[in-house]
């Protein structure tokens, strides 16, 4: 197993407000957590990087090899939920902060299952062979709009009020995630990002730009160079866990 990552703060921001983490701690467990922050000119960037690392600090202490089920998703969920209370403490304690947050991805991979936690827009895939699936759903008004058949997803990817979501870590002192599985077996990729990437492409053309991609591990970089040959008008974030 491998994980390459890349963070780009794209073409038109001024400051990178996504954060990565990822870390891989044998041949059959790793892990990777994406965010995609948001609140003021300092406060996006606060609460991506502080979610991440709060995140990371508790697998590094807690992950190990083994681990039933239910124990991971325990451990999954505490660590979201440690970096939920943090990052909505530290925006009632400091004016500049107040009101950020930031989406979340975290994905740990033990043997042949992935484990996902999730809240937000960012988006975890799964390629296996020919396919692509979207493991997650998106926690956004437009998802809502579809889900009620006011809208088709196509249209959902230019709707101007794409970018208003519905769950957001650190905006409330809880926080509700999603919990999710699925296999991961020889030779498939679990893709995570943000919205600066996924904007730009239907699943179908996804797909497509990964097996254009010959060398898996500059899979990370070269999405990120396909979203800013397409605008860039986002941070750009991308996490790749590839089962060799």
């Amino acid at each position: 197993m491998q994980i390459y990552s890349k963070t780009d703060v794209g073409l038109i921001r001024r400051n990178n407000q996504d954060f990565c983490l990822c870390e891989k701690i044998s041949d059959d467990l790793a892990w990777a957590s994406v965010c995609d922050g948001m609140g003021g000119a300092n406060g996006g960037n606060v609460a991506s990087s502080e979610a991440c690392n709060e995140i990371g600090r508790i697998l590094s202490e807690e992950l190990k090899p083994g681990m039933k089920e239910h124990d991971l998703r325990r451990l999954m969920e505490k660590a979201v939920a440690a970096a939920n209370s943090k990052v909505y403490d530290m925006s009632c304690f400091d004016d500049d902060l107040s009101g950020m947050g930031t989406t979340v991805e975290l994905a740990v991979v033990t043997g042949e299952r992935v484990y996902i936690v999730h809240a937000g827009d960012s988006r975890v895939y799964r390629i296996s062979k020919n396919s692509i699936k979207q493991i997650t759903k998106d926690h956004s008004l437009v998802q809502q709009l579809v889900e009620l058949g006011q809208i088709t997803p196509e249209e959902a990817r230019y709707h101007p009020s794409k970018n208003y979501i519905t769950r957001a870590l650190g905006v409330e002192p809880e926080l509700e995630t999603d919990f999710l599985t699925v296999p991961f077996e020889k030779g498939d990729i679990i893709l995570m990002c943000t919205d600066g990437l996924s904007n730009y492409f239907s699943d179908d053309e996804l797909l497509s730009a990964v097996k254009d991609i010959k060398e898996k591990k500059e899979l990370a970089q070269s999405l990120v160079d396909i979203a800013k040959k397409c605008g860039g008008s986002d941070n750009i974030t991308v996490a790749v866990l590839i089962n060799e």
